[in-house]
């Protein structure tokens, strides 16, 4: 007789964080969230519209990352079928966020290269980070919904 129970997913909580896939991409996307920051921070580029921009989603990201990786550590999730899905759109809004800031960032950056300046080569390390922070944010969105999709 087959049965009709299906596996469910689990959330892993505690140190699980660090040891499991996704959740172990919290880490990297701290760092290289807040190297964007502070490279950001550090610069001083006209127009500050986009660099504006750019410090509002990295320092958005890396408090909610750290709040989301803090929940998820306390076991606040319950292993609910529902924080799964909420860590699926909580980290697609955070890689479409860094991408329009990435891009932005790219732009403004490109259009100061006949300017060799220090802040210059600051930008081009911002967009870069910026970029893999970028891609952290889509892989981890990506798996966070093949576990959704377990649950």
């Amino acid at each position: 007789m087959a049965s009709n129970t299906a596996v469910m997913g689990n959330l892993p909580s505690g140190v699980g964080i660090c040891t499991t896939i996704p959740d172990i991409l919290y880490l990297p996307e701290l760092i290289f969230g807040g190297l964007v920051w502070i490279l950001v921070a550090c610069t001083l580029v006209v127009p500050a519209n986009p660099q504006g921009w750019v410090m509002f989603v990295s320092v958005f990201c890396f408090v909610m990352t750290f709040i989301w990786m803090v929940v998820f550590a306390c076991r606040g999730h319950n292993n609910k079928g529902s924080w799964a899905a909420a860590d699926f759109i909580y980290h697609g809004i955070a890689a479409f966020f860094y991408l329009s800031a990435s891009v932005a960032l790219a732009k403004v950056t490109m259009d100061m290269k006949t300017v060799s300046t220090f802040n210059y080569h600051l930008d081009i390390s911002a967009v870069v980070f910026s970029y893999v922070a970028t891609l952290l944010y889509f892989i981890h969105t990506i798996l966070s919904a093949i576990r959704w999709k377990s649950f």
